[in-house]
């Protein structure tokens, strides 16, 4: 009895997990029948398998990556360094800061790690109007333009994704025991030589899933490149330059959707590889913290 009650659990997990996965996985199935059309067969039956043809497929990506309006080589640069750029100083220093406050026991440390934890829960659309009259003054004052620039995205993206890079190491820095830091300090070494030496080695886990999380959601953020970097201005990511491909009366789907493809295989293909690193860190972070 109990064997025919766990059969059929297990079946029923089972479909839920095929609905599910169904569900998920539709708007890029979507997307790669679509990339193998031209725009009349898209246009005609967008969810049918008619029209679709492997050389239509590489047509469409050549005429995407060689497309002088798209320039497909330059937004893929640029979203590299921006992504790289933006994952180097949110694992440096919001492991810093995360260090910082769990190991500062007082009432100041306390208000700025709930501070961290309340800016996570502040819808982007509230503050977006503001961010970018805020960015256009302060570039006006230090002298460093802040909109349609490298250095101002990378910053606004250090704002957005320091909260939870700060709030997932916390909670593994919690189960790192003091005596290592107290031994270190033993030895004569200085607060950076034991964060650097000793306390930043042991995040390497939970370090690589946040990078892979933030990678992920940088590499493929379109509102605020959009807002910041404009859709004429020299710098652009590769979601910000699909738009290239859609105009006022005409938009080319066939090439709108094989840009789509191009820009989300890499991501795609880490997810994969380190898919198992990221498991692991979240795990590990959450029984620590």
């Amino acid at each position: 009895m109990h064997t025919k009650e766990k059969t059929s659990n297990v079946v029923i997990r089972f479909i839920i997990a095929v609905i599910v996965a169904a569900y998920v996985l539709f708007p890029f199935f979507l997307v790669v029948i679509n990339s193998c059309k031209d725009t009349s067969s898209i246009t005609a039956n967008p969810i049918g398998f008619n029209g679709i043809s492997l050389s239509q497929l590489g047509q469409n990506l050549l005429d995407v990556i060689y497309n002088t309006h798209f320039l497909f080589w330059q937004a893929f640069g640029y979203s590299v360094i921006i992504t790289a750029l933006s994952l180097v100083l949110l694992a440096v220093l919001g492991a810093m800061a995360a260090w910082v406050i769990c190991r500062n026991h007082t009432k100041w440390s306390t208000v700025i790690y709930f501070t961290f934890i309340a800016s996570m829960i502040i819808p982007f659309q509230v503050v977006m109007l503001p961010l970018i009259s805020t960015f256009r003054d302060t570039g006006k004052f230090i002298g460093i333009p802040m909109l349609q620039s490298v250095p101002g995205i990378i910053f606004a993206y250090l704002g957005f994704g320091g909260a939870m890079t700060v709030f997932i190491l916390n909670g593994f820095i919690k189960g790192i025991p003091m005596d290592l830091e107290e031994a270190a300090a033993i030895d004569g070494c200085s607060p950076e030589q034991t964060f650097f030496m000793i306390i930043f080695p042991l995040l390497k886990p939970v370090i690589t899933t946040v990078t892979i999380l933030n990678g992920m959601w940088i590499w493929n953020d379109y509102l605020l490149p959009s807002m910041m970097l404009g859709q004429n201005g020299a710098v652009k990511t590769l979601p910000v330059a699909v738009q290239a491909f859609v105009g006022s009366y005409v938009k080319q789907w066939n090439l709108i959707l094989a840009a789509a493809l191009l820009a989300i295989v890499p991501m795609i293909v880490l997810f994969l590889f380190a898919q198992k690193q990221i498991m692991e860190g979240m795990i590990e972070g959450a029984v620590k913290g």
